[in-house]
């Protein structure tokens, strides 16, 4: 099977572009970082892209291009994304459409271009929001709006797709220990205050995600669409003693 994984220099998008090719599916991975993703791709046999998933012109025109390399696709990941903790008004315009761009505008422009890559008989989009959009923490005005507005995307583009097959989930993780998250967990006072904010007495790992997101490419489980997986320890719905 055919599968395409935005934002794959990251800790969640690299483990998932690795357990597709270990599962012998072919995989076009898309990212930032040039040097990075070139050795990824290298050590994984895959054909990968550079690029910025915020531009939906060039999202469109990499995901003809990777459909005419692999054909058919059955299914699209968009690892994209970003984290600011920050209250509105100490908020940047600048930060403010970079975190919107980062999160949203790369999740639509991977839902606007997916029917035109898909195989005739659909497959599955899964796309990335948090545990911020759905409960109300300080600090995470731009990144819960950003977040909730990519749980609106999916649900929506799930009802308008379902009669092509085109399925749209969504992931919302809490906390996940990586480079982009690491100024908060890699200093005691903050990985100490928001391990304490899960139930499960941990931050999350790459893994945690990952493995969820691979269940959910798999063909056998084509029954769920419009649905948030929260993946969280907890945060979004269990409150901590």
């Amino acid at each position: 099977m055919n599968y395409l994984v935005f934002g794959a220099n990251g800790a969640v998008g690299s483990l998932v572009g690795r357990e597709l090719v270990s599962a012998d599916h072919q995989v076009f991975l898309f990212g930032r970082n040039g040097e990075e993703l070139s050795e990824l791709a290298t050590s994984l046999g895959c054909r990968f892209s550079v690029l910025d998933a915020c531009d939906i012109s060039a999202v469109g025109d990499a995901m003809v291009a990777a459909r005419s390399e692999l054909g058919p696709i059955d299914g699209i990941v968009n690892c994209a994304g970003s984290v600011l903790i920050k209250p509105a008004h100490l908020t940047t315009a600048d930060e403010w459409h970079y975190t919107i761009a980062t999160n949203l505008t790369s999740s639509f422009a991977v839902t606007k271009f997916a029917p035109e890559v898909m195989a005739e008989d659909g497959g599955i989009v899964v796309l990335f929001s948090s545990a911020a959009a759905e409960v109300g923490l300080p600090n995470h005005e731009a990144i819960a709006a950003a977040k909730a507005g990519v749980t609106g995307l999916a649900r929506s583009a799930s009802a308008t797709y379902a009669s092509r097959k085109i399925r749209f989930n969504v992931v919302a993780p809490g906390l996940v220990k990586s480079k982009m998250t690491e100024p908060i967990w890699s200093r005691e006072r903050s990985a100490s205050y928001s391990q304490k904010m899960h139930a499960v007495d941990r931050l999350g790992e790459p893994q945690d995600i990952a493995s969820l997101v691979s269940w959910l490419l798999r063909p056998e489980n084509d029954w769920i669409t419009g649905a948030v997986f929260n993946v969280d320890g907890g945060l979004a719905r269990v409150r901590s003693r």
